[in-house]
């Protein structure tokens, strides 16, 4: 081709990757919704897991033992459970009674997993994340059907 031809631009723009920081803020709130309708009972309403209180579905948080800053377990499933707000926010001392509840639940062995888990690196993938966001966007569509909860 001939240096003074210039070559047509395509008419599609090129289409922007969507950054990490963006698919994981999308990733935690659909992961947020999916752990809050786990834990919901059918008729829209759930224990919290710190003060034994049951609640509405709306008064809930994602609660997470082992903070949202360790990468490695910020979207393991045996990591959170649901608990009212006011005990996930405000509540300094709701780690105690959570860290006895998840090893309840979990058992011992995955217990030490996801402590080793969580005390290990995780650099995720655009790739990784958006996968994941599909994931639990079907579980939480199959959920919210199944409970009736919005």
């Amino acid at each position: 081709m001939p240096y003074y031809i210039k070559k047509k631009k395509s008419d599609k723009p090129k289409k922007r990757q969507t950054s990490q920081a963006t698919l994981v803020k999308k990733l935690d709130k659909v992961f947020s919704q999916y752990i809050r309708l786990r834990d919901a009972f059918p008729n829209g309403t759930f224990r919290c897991p710190t003060c034994g209180r049951i609640l509405p579905f709306a008064k809930g948080d994602c609660s997470h033992l082992y903070s949202r800053r360790h990468m490695a377990t910020r979207f393991d499933e045996d990591n959170c459970v649901m608990e009212c707000a006011y005990d996930n926010r405000f509540n300094s001392e709701h780690l105690i009674k959570l860290n006895q509840y998840v090893l309840n639940r979990i058992g011992d062995t995955r217990y030490k997993m996801l402590s080793v888990k969580a005390h290990s690196t995780k650099k995720w993938s655009c790739w990784e994340l958006e996968e994941l966001i599909k994931y639990y966007s079907i579980l939480v569509s199959k959920l919210q059907s199944e409970k009736n909860i919005k």
